[in-house]
């Protein structure tokens, strides 16, 4: 029941609405520009300096028009005012949270997809996503460096009778030795997202080739796989089970990776993670399955006491971090726990955040500078 209830309680951080900035403004910055993560050529959805976000929606026979992203309304959400011309406009009532955010429009009483945004998949359905600059975003943008590649795989698995896919990151320079190997981390998705989450929202891909081009960190290779071994709706958790999705990662996955890319295919090369779910899962699978990973990180998934594991000298890195929004204390006094018991043992507090993306992409740099030492 315990592990019932955390995992309820992740759902319900998940998907609740994004966060306010501390701040807010007496008057609106009128510097507004389109979002980074716009469809292109779409002006809108629009953010200013001040993290406020504007919405534009071409609805004329609408009666209402409700953003979910922000604060407002009956229900929540930015309501939009009609105009005119037809389109339906709205700002937030205050400033946002830095970083990346779910949102979707209802019209109505129906839920859309607000046509000028990208969407990604969260909350189990394909959502808008808006970002708002961050004064740290440096760490995870697009820059003039090499690059490494994402590429989608498709590997059998007879425990589900089907096949099954995951996504591989590997570093700059990848295919030009073939005799050089690489550790490889196994990184998973939160709740009512999927294997493209870490890629897509999280920008891992572009954390990783900038780190390896700083020369902070050795390379090494990410596997992202569905962490869902089964269909679960909201409410459904308690029905799942760690087991038939340990034995798809540790019987299938592994075996695949380690035949088919560059990788030292030993415990001590291998690490898993994950985020909020994909936390509990990295949890019970490491403590089941000692001998398989050297290395273990829960990202606002939970967190370690030192009873829990068996054999000390099989760990060489536990690694739990958070927001600041998302009981900070819990986590460091895990982490103090575990180093008083003999582990190397590392927190991380992101700070202004709660759960949310901006969180997981600072513990994932966080993270990936101690891996594999």
């Amino acid at each position: 029941m315990k592990q019932l209830s955390v995992i309820i309680l992740w759902i319900f951080v998940l998907i609740g609405a994004a966060g306010f900035a501390q701040t807010n403004p007496a008057s609106v910055i009128e510097d507004f520009k389109p979002s980074t993560i716009n469809q292109p050529g779409q002006e809108y959805p629009k953010v200013n300096s001040q993290g406020y976000a504007r919405f534009q929606i071409s609805a004329p026979e609408a009666k209402s028009v409700v953003v979910s992203l922000g604060l407002g309304g009956a229900k929540g959400g930015t309501v939009l005012t009609k105009d005119q011309d037809g389109y339906w406009r709205g700002t937030t009532a205050g400033a946002m949270d830095e970083g990346f955010h779910y949102y979707h429009v209802t019209v109505d009483g129906g839920i859309f997809n607000d046509p000028g945004a990208l969407n990604f998949f969260g909350s189990t359905r394909w959502e808008s996503g808006i970002e708002i600059p961050a004064h740290d975003e440096d760490f995870y943008a697009l820059k003039d460096v090499p690059h490494g590649n994402v590429q989608q795989i498709l590997f059998p698995s007879k425990s589900t009778n089907t096949s099954r896919r995951a996504f591989v990151y590997t570093p700059p320079g990848y295919n030009k030795d073939k005799n050089i190997k690489y550790p490889v981390l196994y990184l998973q998705h939160g709740w009512g997202e999927d294997e493209t989450a870490w890629s897509n929202q999280g920008r891992v891909n572009l954390i990783m080739d900038n780190l390896i081009a700083e020369g902070k960190i050795k390379p090494f290779i990410i596997v992202m796989a569905y962490g869902m071994t089964n269909d679960v709706k909201y409410g459904g958790l308690a029905s799942f089970k760690i087991e038939p999705f340990q034995t798809v990662l540790v019987e299938e996955l592994i075996p695949y990776i380690d035949s088919n890319f560059s990788t030292f295919p030993n415990q001590a090369n291998r690490a898993m993670a994950g985020l909020s779910m994909g936390g509990m899962e990295t949890h019970s699978i490491t403590l089941n399955r000692p001998e398989v990973f050297s290395q273990y990180a829960l990202l606002s998934g939970g967190i370690y006491k030192p009873e829990e594991i068996k054999d000390k000298s099989k760990v060489k890195l536990v690694f739990i971090s958070c927001g600041s929004r998302e009981r900070p204390e819990n986590v460091e006094t895990a982490v103090k726990t575990l180093k008083e018991a003999g582990f190397n043992a590392v927190s991380y507090v992101s700070e202004n955040t709660g759960h949310e993306f901006l969180t997981w992409r600072r513990s994932f740099q966080k993270l990936a500078l101690l891996l594999f030492k």
